[in-house]
């Protein structure tokens, strides 16, 4: 560490924005087991004028430079979804968020945290939630638990020293998500293969794929789903419309039609599941550049990610199915069907489930019946601004 003074500078325009993503890409690949991601979406995260986001949000980010080298960053943003949230579900009133968090030690760490924590205090905010990168939606929290393998796709991965640093600047944790390791090469036990062949006998019970060819229909019932499922989780904030159009979009190329299932009762979609091939793998490869040969592996991994692992990331159940019998069988249905898939049609034989809330009694109960393990643990903190 050097005594020599640290000056933090806003970033405001695209050259700005270029430099925070490279700098970040900097630091990520000195962890140990860390995937580079695509350049061109990072910065597309980050953009105003490309990230959904920012019609109800607005963020800051900064660069901290000592010696004339840039040495950190950090972004500080407001949610105005989040600020209209009931406080008990983890945002509310006077919440904002810090996020993209790197730092050369921990001196560069507590002036970018301090500087965040000031803008936000200049927005009206009372308390801020971190890491968050950019919204609960994109990469919340900080990897506190396995360091030791690498990210799946949409996961964050982060140095173990930094969760020191995030405590020693006065934060504490409010919330822990777990992801959960499978091995999908094995049978389920049999009280789930029970469950499931009670579920094919219910006529009125129809687990289907998802359509790539009516995608915009799907996707929509996915993420209406998703709104009313998750919304009285802790951390929720609805999807826009604009959000569902851009979630659709981004996430076709890697929707393959055997891995992601819709649950119908009586013709009604009341449930979803989804899972991608973790893109990582390809990535890791091709050193997150499609240029100059990047492409070609891209291409053919897209036209069939044989071998890839799987990442389950998001599924939902209707409320008013929540909390019966029937909301876990329609969950194993979906698992299984994907597990089945994943392991014979793509020769899979691992899987992640998560982000899952440490409270969501639901979830955990399916996971510790399917026999998952948790393998990583995510914390997000909170401080006061007072």
């Amino acid at each position: 560490m050097t005594n020599a003074q640290i000056s933090i500078e806003a970033v405001t325009d695209k050259r700005g924005r270029a430099q925070f993503v490279d700098l970040g890409r900097e630091f990520a690949a000195s962890v140990p087991h860390h995937v580079p991601q695509l350049r061109s979406e990072l910065l597309e995260l980050i953009n105003p004028d490309k990230n959904p986001f920012f019609k109800h949000g607005k963020a800051q980010l900064f660069i901290a430079h000592r010696d004339g080298k840039m040495v950190g960053r950090i972004s500080a943003q407001v949610d105005e979804l989040a600020l209209a949230m009931p406080a008990e579900q983890g945002f509310g009133p006077g919440t904002g968020m810090f996020g993209y968090f790197d730092a050369a030690d921990q001196q560069v760490g507590s002036a970018l945290l301090e500087k965040a924590q000031s803008w936000l205090a200049e927005q009206g905010m009372t308390r801020v939630l971190g890491p968050i990168s950019m919204a609960m939606w994109e990469e919340p929290g900080l990897l506190v638990s396995g360091h030791d393998h690498s990210p799946m796709i949409m996961m964050g991965h982060h140095p173990a020293h930094y969760q020191g640093w995030i405590e020693g600047a006065g934060y504490t944790r409010v919330k822990t998500l777990y992801t959960y390791d499978l091995d999908i090469t094995k049978d389920f036990p049999p009280l789930v293969q029970r469950i499931v062949k009670s579920g094919k006998r219910n006529e009125r019970i129809t687990i289907r794929r998802v359509d790539k060819s009516n995608w915009d229909r799907d996707a929509g019932i996915v993420l209406s789903i998703l709104n009313d499922a998750w919304s009285d989780n802790w951390g929720f904030t609805p999807f826009t419309p604009e959000e569902v159009a851009y979630a659709g979009k981004k996430l076709k190329t890697i929707i393959f039609e055997p891995l992601n299932m819709i649950a119908e009762v009586e013709g009604k979609p009341v449930a979803f599941m989804l899972t991608f091939p973790d893109i990582n793998d390809v990535l890791d490869k091709i050193d997150g550049k499609l240029l100059p040969f990047g492409w070609f592996h891209m291409l053919r991994w897209l036209r069939g990610p044989r071998g890839s692992g799987m990442r389950v990331p998001l599924m939902g159940v209707l409320k008013e199915v929540q909390n019966s019998r029937l909301a876990s069988q329609l969950a194993f249905m979906m698992i299984n069907e994907i597990r089945e898939s994943a392991y014979t049609t793509f020769a899979s034989k691992r899987a992640e489930i998560g982000w899952i809330l440490e409270d969501n009694q639901g979830m955990v109960a399916i996971a510790d019946t399917i026999q998952a393990q948790i393998n990583r643990e995510y914390a997000i903190y909170e401080k006061p601004l007072v």
